[in-house]
């Protein structure tokens, strides 16, 4: 028997008490630009300050999980919001949206996770890695089952390093992932290597310097 979903698309989202500051510049950035296609935000454990403000918005109850750390509880609120969503775009809440980004759906292939080449990080190890922070998928695909069962027993650095060990080699990737063009993920240290793209639709603000220019962001308004 086949279940009707709420959704036929949907962006989704999450975070917990500690990054949930940045979540009202986010979604202001994301509704700025895009007024089709709703976004779902995990609840990791936000405060119920933050989650007053909310009304409106669908909320994925990640409570289940709180033996899961972090973002180590992306994958199984992906998971989760599969069960509501045919489609479903992961955001990370440090990624600045610029432009419509709903496009994106026509790009996802079944079967996969689509995602956007981590070019700084493949450069410096020479290896082909994938940037975590944007996620496409439809349905659900038995990659995204893997890495969710895999998190579960690894939760070390970060939920891109323990997708990335599940791979043995760049034939096996191709396998699992579809690779998205680099608009849709543009990482804060392209800037530092002098790549820079006026038609990015998405600037991923990493790590604890990217966090730091959110902050800045959000006071200068």
């Amino acid at each position: 028997m086949t279940h009707t979903k709420l959704y036929d698309k949907a962006f989704l989202t999450g975070c917990d008490k500690t990054t949930e500051w940045m979540l009202p510049w986010f979604l202001d950035n994301f509704n700025q630009h895009n007024k089709k296609i709703p976004i779902i935000i995990g609840d990791f454990g936000m405060t119920n300050a933050i989650k007053d403000k909310l009304a409106g918005y669908y909320l994925i109850d990640m409570s289940a999980y709180s033996h899961l750390k972090g973002w180590f509880k992306k994958p199984q609120c992906m998971i989760d919001c599969s069960n509501i969503s045919k489609q479903t775009v992961w955001i990370d809440t440090d990624c600045e949206v610029l432009s419509n980004i709903e496009g994106i759906f026509n790009l996802l292939i079944d079967n996969k996770l689509n995602m956007i080449q981590d070019l700084p990080w493949s450069l410096r190890t020479q290896e082909t890695w994938h940037n975590s922070g944007v996620v496409g998928f439809k349905s659900k695909p038995e990659i995204l089952r893997a890495w969710a069962h895999k998190v579960q027993m690894i939760q070390d650095q970060g939920d891109q390093e323990v997708l990335h060990s599940m791979f043995n080699d760049d034939i096996h990737r191709l396998q699992y992932i579809n690779s998205l063009p680099n608009i849709f993920n543009w990482l804060r240290v392209q800037l530092i290597d002098n790549q820079d793209n006026p038609a990015k639709k998405i600037m991923h603000w990493t790590g604890r310097k990217g966090k730091l220019k959110i902050q800045e962001k959000i006071r200068n308004g």
